[in-house]
Order: structure tokens, then C-alpha cells, then sequence
């Protein structure tokens, strides 16, 4: 046990990796099934005054985070695709500006396949982003309207084949047990996603959340059954492509795991900017979630003072071993023992009980320097994850 590093305050000693996330929250129309801090625009997109928020924001969160390398940024939204190509180098050169950004970082923004949103991706790359995330969820006309999707599968094609010749670094994302879907139509979007061979493919079930418009109208999805088996074929195919299933939801080719995720994953830090934004930060008094106010214009408005940080709590002693293992235990290869005291500052005999106990259930496989999840605890995760609540 490493006993020099701990602190009383539960936090360690040596702040873990740092991460940067920066949320655009507009987008064209507002999918059925999306619960993010979105909001359709109503009117032009308020670039200058967003990008002036963002500035005052990052100035203001500097004594949190000064000195420390930035290791990864993502820009997330809402459709960050919507920026223009001056917007996103503006925004970058900030970044690099003002605080210590390592050499070769992963730098990913998410973009809608849309024809006015590809025709950026060029002018994306040359002002610094070197990893794309396109939004397809599906490749078939009829899932996608369901969807609320704005792209036709025709656009998504042209986008993925634009984005594949101009960066090195392309993620997909999908979703399966869509409205009316079944297995032959999943099939045929794996088919058209594997015929691409991206670096990385995240697979999402859709779910109904609530506060959405499919939770006030619930389409016609797929029973419980078709669900785990379109489940099995994903896992399935994608293996037998040669990706590797590192990630509850995340696919990738040997070597291209997606940094800034696994930052999350494995309880790193981040410094979240923009309208909704979330933190995790290791700071002197302890381990501190903040998030900003959600509304664009009243984050503008307050962007910089302490009247845009919506929420800011420390994390106490009790809820880290839970909040660390809902991240960790997403990871099928699981974590080095070591692992939970060098993020937590706490030793890992606090998680003696829950962790036998889920070991004698087969939920988890715990050895003297490695914790992962069995198959039966990948599938089962959030009632792995409730042996951990206090």
C-alpha cells in the first residue's frame, strides 16, 4: 500500500491527469431521445459572444488547474460542428495560450454529418484538431428519421469518407435497438461501419431518458430479448474485426483507445468549460465536482464570476470509492489495485467489504494487483456498482 500518498482529506497527493472539455450547447433541431444540455438554435449562432464567454470562463478557472499539463481536449455539445472553422482556431489558440497543453495531445471535436458541417472538417484539422467524432447513429433513412436525425444516410457515407481521408483519427458513433429496428438492420449498419475500418467505434443502446420527447412519446423499440441479442452481435462482430471491446460502450483498433474518455474512466481530472460544463478537480481542500449554468445565455452573462458555477461540491471521504469504481469498473480490463489510492488518496482496504462481496457473486475478479469486472458484471454494471454505495 502506498501509505506516503495519502492525505486525510481524501485526495492525493500528486493531482492525476488533466482533461479539457469545452461544451458548444446549440444544435439544428433537437433529437427525441437526447437528454444533453442542448438547445435548437432559434437564431444565428452567438459565436463571438460564446467564444468571449468561454475566454472569461478558462481565465477565470486558471488558479485551479495553474502549472498542471493539459493532457487531452475534447469539444462536445450539442453540435460543436456548428463553429466555424475561424471559431474552433480562435478557440484552440486560447487554449494553447493559456495553459500548458502537451505536445501531441489528443484533441477530438464532434461533428454531425451534415453537408454544411463536412464541408469544415479540413479547416478543423488545420487549426489543430487531429481526432473527429461523427455522429451517424445509423446508416439507414428510415432509423434516423425515427431518430430525429437531420442527416440522410447518403450525407453520413460523404461524411465518413471525408473525415477518414483528412484525419487519422476517426471515431463513429452508432446506436442499436432503435424503433422498429431489428437484427438484419443492425447487421447492415455494422456492415457499412466495418466497411470503413474507422480507429474507433462507440456502440450506444439507445435509451428512453426521462424529460425527453421519447419519454413523453415512447416510439416502438425492440423487447428486452431482441435487445441483448443485438447486444451478443455487436459485441460479436466487432471482435471478430479486430476491435478490441476496451469500454462499456467503446470499440477500438489495437492502440487507438480514445485518451480523453479514458481519462474519465480512470478518475483523471477535468476542467469542463462552456454552458452545462462539469469539473472533476483535485484541489487542496479536496476532490471538487463544479458544473456551470446550463442556459447559453445566462452562461455568457456570467461567464468568469463566481454567478456561473451552477453547483460546486467537494467530494466526500464516503462517496469515493463509489464515484471512482462508477467510472473505473466501465473499463473490461478493469484497474491496477494501485490505482484507486493514487486517485483517491485512500487506501483500498475502505472497499474490503463491497468488494468481496461482489467477488463471491461473480460479478468481479479482485487479485493482489488487478480489479476487472467479470463478463456477468459488464452486463449487470449498475448492480456491481450498487455494492459500492455506502
Amino acid at each position: 500500500m502506498a501509505e506516503a500518498i495519502l492525505h486525510p482529506a481524501g485526495r492525493p497527493r500528486q493531482p492525476p491527469p488533466l482533461a479539457l472539455y469545452v461544451h458548444i450547447p446549440w444544435c439544428v433541431r433537437k433529437c427525441p431521445y437526447c437528454d444533453f444540455n442542448s438547445h435548437p438554435l432559434r437564431e444565428d449562432l452567438p459565436e463571438a459572444a460564446y467564444l468571449d464567454a468561454l475566454e472569461r470562463d478558462l481565465v477565470s478557472a486558471l488558479p485551479q488547474v495553474w502549472g498542471r499539463e493539459v493532457v487531452s481536449v475534447f469539444i462536445g455539445g450539442g453540435t460543436p460542428s456548428l463553429l466555424s472553422a475561424e471559431g474552433v482556431d480562435r478557440l484552440l489558440t486560447l487554449v494553447r495560450t493559456l495553459l500548458r497543453l502537451r505536445p501531441g495531445a489528443e484533441i477530438t471535436l464532434e461533428a454531425n454529418p451534415g453537408t454544411f458541417e463536412a464541408a469544415r472538417f479540413r479547416a478543423y484539422r488545420d487549426a489543430g484538431v487531429n481526432r473527429l467524432s461523427l455522429g451517424v447513429q445509423s446508416f439507414d433513412d428510415r432509423r434516423l428519421a425515427a431518430l430525429g436525425r437531420i442527416h440522410s444516410a447518403r450525407a453520413a457515407h460523404a461524411a465518413v469518407e471525408m473525415a477518414l481521408a483528412l484525419f487519422d483519427n476517426v471515431n463513429l458513433d452508432l446506436m442499436y435497438a432503435l424503433p422498429d429496428q431489428d437484427l438484419a438492420g443492425l447487421s447492415a449498419d455494422l456492415d457499412a461501419a466495418l466497411a470503413y475500418r474507422p480507429a474507433h467505434l462507440s456502440l450506444y443502446h439507445l435509451t428512453v431518458e426521462p424529460n425527453t420527447a421519447f419519454a413523453a412519446h415512447p416510439p416502438p423499440l425492440p423487447d428486452s430479448d431482441l435487445a441483448a441479442a443485438m447486444q451478443d452481435c455487436v459485441e460479436t462482430r466487432l471482435a471478430a474485426a479486430g476491435y478490441e471491446h476496451y469500454e462499456t460502450s467503446a470499440f477500438a483498433l489495437p492502440g487507438r483507445h480514445c485518451r480523453h474518455n479514458l481519462n474519465y474512466w480512470t478518475f483523471g481530472d477535468y476542467l469542463g468549460i462552456g454552458a452545462g460544463a462539469h469539473s472533476k478537480l483535485s484541489l487542496p481542500e479536496g476532490i471538487v465536482r463544479e458544473v456551470r449554468v446550463k442556459h447559453p445565455r445566462a452562461y455568457q452573462e456570467h461567464a468568469g464570476t463566481p454567478q456561473a458555477i451552477a453547483e460546486s461540491r467537494r467530494v466526500g471521504r464516503r462517496e469515493l470509492p463509489f464515484e471512482f469504481m462508477m467510472n473505473a469498473l466501465r473499463l473490461s480490463r478493469g484497474f491496477a489495485t494501485t490505482l484507486f489510492t493514487e486517485r483517491t488518496g485512500l487506501p483500498l482496504a475502505v472497499m474490503s467489504e463491497p468488494l468481496a462481496r461482489a467477488q463471491a457473486q461473480g460479478l468481479l475478479i479482485h487479485d493482489a494487483e488487478h480489479i476487472r469486472p467479470t463478463e456477468q458484471g459488464r452486463r449487470f454494471l449498475n448492480d456491481l456498482l450498487l455494492r459500492f454505495l455506502d
